[in-house]
């Protein structure tokens, strides 16, 4: 099975600028994240960025890049853009964050494993359960609901479901909710279908793009993760990622 790995990595941040670039411990975040990476089962990995300077960059440790269009309006299009100039047929394309150094490469292969059927999803993601009140109130940390066969009924950033019967200091205690982490994976044809997709209702409301899938009636199977990441998206962020690393050492 062809499974390739994307990592969409764009220069400009609102929060870190240059964000790709910045120094881990003596390692930049883009080649940690290409690192983890190629320890998983991926085929292959591939930096889109819209930034010469990354593109060099990663080219330069060794890495895989390619320049993708500036003006993509998400991480998504950034990731169709570069598979289609690879020229290759894939079973599947994990889009792997590019702020995510700490990506563990068993996060990966749960993705890529179930693509290795003779009926793969449409698209996959991963999920982890919530643990502490602190994950589960807030905005920032998406939460997932599932059916059955452990496919996406909504995500959101508010606490689902809401348990009508108990306080919400006790919500954790009733119920085990899960949190979203974004890792996605897309059969080819999925990809190219839902990049022409408009916004949906649903995703500007939540500021989700994966409720523009499931609006437009695609099924999102998720894979469960019990490990932690720490992504990096503010300078407290960089902070933090260093005080890992220093402990790991």
């Amino acid at each position: 099975m062809l499974a390739i790995g994307i990592i969409p990595a764009r220069f400009a941040s609102t929060r870190l600028p240059g964000k790709p670039l910045v120094d881990l411990a003596g390692q930049t975040m883009i080649e940690r994240v290409v690192r983890q990476a190629r320890q998983s089962s991926l085929s292959r990995v591939v930096v889109a960025t819209d930034d010469q300077r990354i593109l060099d960059h990663v080219r330069g440790f060794g890495g895989e890049a390619v320049l993708t269009h500036p003006d993509h309006p998400s991480g998504t299009d950034r990731v169709r853009d570069a598979y289609e100039q690879l020229g290759v047929q894939a079973d599947c394309i994990i889009n792997i964050q590019g702020d995510e150094p700490f990506i563990h490469p068993s996060q990966i292969d749960a993705l890529v494993q179930l693509f290795a059927v003779p009926a793969p999803p449409q698209l996959a993601t991963l999920v982890k359960p919530v643990v502490s009140e602190e994950e589960l109130f807030s905005p920032h940390l998406p939460k997932v609901v599932l059916n059955a066969r452990a496919e996406a009924l909504y995500f959101s950033r508010h606490p689902l479901p809401y348990q009508r019967q108990h306080p919400q200091a006790e919500w954790l205690q009733h119920h085990r909710y899960l949190r979203h982490i974004g890792l996605y994976a897309y059969r080819p044809d999925v990809l190219r279908e839902i990049t022409q997709l408009p916004p949906s209702p649903l995703e500007l409301a939540e500021s989700l793009e994966q409720l523009r899938w499931l609006e437009a009636g695609y099924r999102i199977q998720t894979a469960e993760t019990t490990l932690e990441t720490i992504g990096i998206d503010t300078p407290e962020d960089v902070e933090r990622a260093l005080q890992h690393l220093s402990g790991q050492n």
